[in-house]
Order: structure tokens, then sequence, then C-alpha cells
């Protein structure tokens, strides 16, 4: 989303330069449309297309975890899922400790079995 912003002020600061050097032209010139379009398709593949992947994955991902998977957390815990509900789930982390996280909070599933059974 900063990319996106940033890619919108260049675009706006150049438009400026360009209007501010140019000789009076006329009212519409299709020239500068089709430079429009142009730079915005360019966002929407450069920009827009693999946020959009990306968040899909991440969804996919996140729809994927279940009971017995290591995971870890945006904080950097690492930890077995023992329980999953519909927008959070419970994470073991040590013997006696239990944690309760967002599913939006986990980053990465490490592996799908625990090392719990080798114990």
């Amino acid at each position: 989303m900063q990319r996106f912003l940033a890619a919108i002020i260049i675009l706006c600061s150049t438009i400026g330069a360009f209007a501010q050097g140019a000789a009076p032209r006329r009212a519409f010139d299709p020239s500068m449309i089709f430079m429009m379009i142009a730079i915005f398709v360019i966002m929407y593949f450069f920009i827009l297309r693999p946020q959009m992947k990306k968040q899909k994955e991440t969804q996919a991902m996140l729809n994927a975890i279940k009971k017995s998977d290591k995971v870890l957390t945006v904080a950097g815990i690492v930890g077995v899922v023992t329980m999953v509900k519909d927008t959070s789930i419970m994470v073991k982390v040590a013997e006696n400790t239990v944690l309760e996280f967002k599913k939006a909070a986990i980053t990465a599933i490490l592996s799908g079995e625990s090392e719990e059974k080798s114990s």
C-alpha cells in the first residue's frame, strides 16, 4: 500500500512538472490520456495484483491451519496448535502454557506434525 501511495505522489508531481514547463496546449490531448492509462495499467500489474495474490495465499494458509500444526506468530512465538476456532486458535507453547491467538497473528505454518509425539 505504501508503494501505491508513493506511485500516486510521483505521478501527481510529474503531471505538475509537465504542466509548468509546457507551452499552452489544446484542451484535449489524446497522448496524455494514453500515458495516464498506461501508468494505471503498470501500477495494477506491479502493485495491486501481487498484493491481492499475496492476500489470497495468506488467507488460504490461515484456512488450512489444523490441530497439531507447528506455527510461527507475528511476535516470534513458535508453538503447536491444540484447537482451531472460527477466528482464533489455541497454541501450546510450553508444558502447561496454552495461548490464544487471532488467526491473523499467524505468519507461517512450520510443519504438519508436532515434535511432542517423540517425547
